[in-house]
């Protein structure tokens, strides 16, 4: 299973021009089966979400999952997630994280293959975001199904991004600022019963241009535990 994430910042790229045409594109360089998006809804208003839903879906297969509270938003706190639509067995729900700003997690748990993909855009401060992992680490202590973390850790030091075993977290690379990348915000953590194939940093002419931050893409493999 191919997943990737993404902080496609409302769609307005390094032009400062909000063209959510080079999203979808983008997204299509990298047929990922499971997409998780960082910043998919405006702020404003009415929250509406910034991507061509019907484009997505006739020429990606991507759907977004249910997890909005407002008609006309892709996800929740601007975290969504687009699945294929081969994935037709599914459950979504939104998880509330500490916060004092509008931050929260949304998940979608599959049924076949059974696994649980949390999409998650953590605070601005340290001691929050030490907040915010922890009630991660209690989510995945409490599940008995494999579980993968997606999203921007808006963590510069990768020491403090700290999950307990046998949680393994994944860093592909850097993957901000997509003009000159030089940190790696963007990360997966890995349950038990998942495996990482491989891990890359999306790089492409489209991408740098697209967003303030590059997409991250990982390869799993279902491990006998999962089984």
């Amino acid at each position: 299973m191919r997943v990737a994430s993404y902080n496609i910042r409302k769609a307005i790229g390094l032009d400062w021009r909000r063209d959510p045409q080079r999203i979808v594109d983008v997204l299509g360089e990298i047929d990922a089966d499971v997409v998780v998006l960082q910043e998919a809804d405006k702020r404003i208003g009415s929250r509406a979400g910034v991507l061509p839903l019907d484009r997505l879906e006739s020429e990606l297969g991507l759907t977004p999952s249910d997890v909005s509270l407002r008609p006309l938003s892709h996800g929740w706190h601007g975290n969504a997630i687009l699945l294929k639509s081969k994935f037709t067995d599914h459950t979504s729900h939104r998880i509330d994280l500490p916060s004092t700003e509008p931050r929260g997690a949304v998940s979608v748990r599959l049924h076949d293959p059974q696994i649980e993909i949390i999409g998650v855009h953590l605070g601005l401060t340290t001691g929050m975001r030490r907040k915010q992992m922890r009630a991660l680490q209690d989510v995945l202590h409490g599940r008995n199904h494999p579980v993968l973390l997606a999203g921007d850790f808006n963590e510069w030091n990768a020491k403090r991004v700290v999950f307990e075993a046998p949680a393994t977290v994944v860093s592909p690379g850097f993957s901000f600022h997509a003009a000159r990348p030089t940190t790696a915000l963007d990360r997966f953590v890995l349950s038990r019963g998942l495996r990482s194939v491989s891990s890359h940093v999306h790089h492409s002419a489209l991408s740098k241009r697209a967003s303030d931050h590059l997409p991250v893409v990982i390869d799993l493999a279902f491990t006998e535990t999962a089984h």
